[in-house]
């Protein structure tokens, strides 16, 4: 049989250099060749990475949890591995307009909150820590999507409108025209330091860690999901792409023995300051070390109406990575 050449589309994160370094040695007979794909300019191969591979443009990808979610309970042809190479806290994600008034979680009770879109893995983590972790249901906030969901949804009675064409989402938030904006890429005009503008925990990173302490996990945004076909035809390649993706995780932790690695001054500080926080390997790979993470995803999947379903941890894997 010849050999099999795959194409993987990833954001360009320090734990996947190696793959675009081309210093991970693919599994014997399999060329994998790293495509620079996000979900924001500029990249090298474009933008909208997870609407991409769900039109089957790419072999392999890292998605969006809550998108992958949907997409499988609607019968779409996708597997995927447990791996998890985006990680985000929502206490983190949640920006306020300083003007309103919002000093705690339940200030956002009635309120507009803006959002990339209702399914994004952010707006789905944020929207069930409020409820589950503040006590603030999600369906007494009126949200406003900056843009269309990739996978259509009906939720009836569900306060959602859309953004106005062309707005910045941001500068909706300065100019109060919504109260706060929970944002996986927050826009340069929410970073700007405008006093108009900050966070609704005041020391997200402490809240955050707090959370961490609460739940034992560092939340899940992304996997990595497969064509099934390409799993047809090489079905050791879940496996060896664990063994990859760890292979270039611990060659990124390397870069970080070198203090003038990073564009922060003090990345080596924060980086050990860090690990006493989060633990050696905040990135685990594996159903085992992940299952009670994913197992409170779904459960919110659920609750926001995204799936009807009651799907297991199991079913979102293909059968030879299981028992990781």
């Amino acid at each position: 049989m010849p050999d099999l050449t795959i194409t993987m589309a990833l954001e360009l994160y320090d734990r996947h250099m190696p793959f675009f370094l081309g210093t991970v040695a693919p599994p014997p007979g399999i060329h994998v060749t790293a495509l620079e794909v996000g979900m924001a300019p500029p990249r090298r191969h474009g933008i909208d990475r997870h609407g991409r591979m769900l039109k089957g443009e790419f072999d392999v990808a890292e998605m969006s949890l809550a998108s992958y979610i949907v997409a499988r309970e609607r019968g779409r042809a996708m597997t995927a591995i447990p791996v998890f190479p985006r990680r985000l806290f929502s206490q983190n994600h949640i920006f306020v307009n300083t003007t309103k008034g919002i000093r705690t979680p339940r200030d956002l009770v009635g309120r507009k909150v803006g959002i990339w879109a209702f399914q994004v893995t952010m707006s789905v983590l944020a929207k069930g820590d409020l409820k589950t972790e503040y006590g603030v249901p999600w369906e007494e906030i009126h949200w406003v999507a900056h843009h269309a969901e990739e996978i259509p949804l009906d939720l009836p009675g569900v306060s959602l409108t859309r953004a106005p064409a062309g707005r910045d989402i941001g500068e909706m938030l300065l100019a109060g025209e919504i109260d706060a904006l929970i944002y996986p890429h927050p826009p340069p005009s929410v970073l700007s330091g405008d006093p108009r503008i900050g966070r609704l925990f005041a020391d997200a990173p402490a809240e955050c860690m707090r959370h961490k302490a609460k739940t034992g996990w560092f939340p899940i945004m992304h996997l990595i999901a497969m064509k099934p076909e390409i799993v047809e035809r090489a079905p050791h390649l879940p496996k060896a792409l664990i063994a990859m993706w760890e292979a270039a995780k611990h060659q990124a932790l390397d870069y970080y023995t070198d203090p003038g690695f990073a564009w922060l001054a003090f990345a080596r500080n924060q980086f050990e300051a860090e690990r006493s926080g989060l633990g050696a390997d905040p990135w685990p790979p594996g159903l085992a070390r992940n299952r009670a993470n994913l197992a409170r995803f779904l459960d919110y999947c659920r609750d926001q109406r995204l799936i009807k379903s009651a799907m297991t941890v199991e079913s979102l894997f293909h059968p030879s990575v299981l028992d990781s």
